[in-house]
């Protein structure tokens, strides 16, 4: 079974201009002389709106619209890697092969947020289904690029803080130079908030350490929905 990419799509807006009847039939004197109308060119764009960020505080994972999870434990530290996609996200890590290739770390992350505000949720088991597929899809391009490998894809529905949700496990194959690691589990779980929204956690757990995938299981559950 492959996770399926949703498609984001886009809304032509356009911008019609109202005359009123009188100044439309009413004669407009131009200013007289040669030197015409200034033009004006605005040398800086706008800059967009950077998306919200979330934070980890204390022993917690803090989304940015104040929804929450408890850290996996004490030896996982912060991590701005914003690669799982969640919308107003935070993330923690804990590394399991620390310079593996003599510049580069190995290890887990679990990242909690929210799905993007482009795709909307419905909110039924199946809309649940489909809404973990568009998180876990992105997390794992994110994490492993678009020729990941998933195998043992499972499927399950949850229940957190009084909300339905939905739960995906796979695997995802593993193969770098210099690392014993052939594989990572990837777990997504999404919560219905009630209100077209979801919040979502991510977890990446190295095939070597699968006592951390219970653990997540577990601080999931205690996931709580900003009323």
């Amino acid at each position: 079974m492959v996770l399926v990419v949703a498609a984001l799509t886009a809304t032509a807006l356009s911008v019609g201009w109202i005359w009123d009847r009188a100044s439309a039939v009413t004669p407009v004197s131009l200013p007289s002389g040669n030197s015409g109308l200034p033009t004006v060119s605005p040398s800086v764009k706008p800059t967009p709106t950077p998306p919200p960020k979330g934070q980890v505080l204390g022993m917690q994972l803090i989304a940015a619209n104040k929804d929450t999870m408890p850290i996996m434990g004490s030896a996982w530290s912060t991590s701005g890697d914003n690669r799982a996609g969640l919308y107003g996200g935070a993330a923690i890590w804990f590394t399991v092969h620390k310079d593996y290739n003599a510049s580069s770390d190995w290890g887990n992350l679990v990242s909690f947020g929210q799905l993007t505000p482009k795709f909307k949720l419905t909110s039924t088991p199946a809309g649940l289904k489909a809404a973990a597929t568009q998180a876990g899809s992105r997390a794992i391009i994110g994490l492993y690029g678009e020729g990941a490998k998933i195998s043992a894809v499972t499927h399950k529905a949850i229940t957190v803080d009084g909300h339905a949700g939905h739960e995906i496990t796979t695997r995802v194959a593993v193969s770098a130079p210099k690392l014993t690691e052939t594989y990572s589990t990837v777990l997504i779980a999404v919560v219905d908030r009630g209100d077209g929204t979801a919040a979502v956690s991510i977890g990446d757990i190295a095939g070597s350490t699968p006592t951390w995938i219970q653990t997540w299981r577990t601080k999931v559950s205690q996931i709580k929905i900003n009323r």
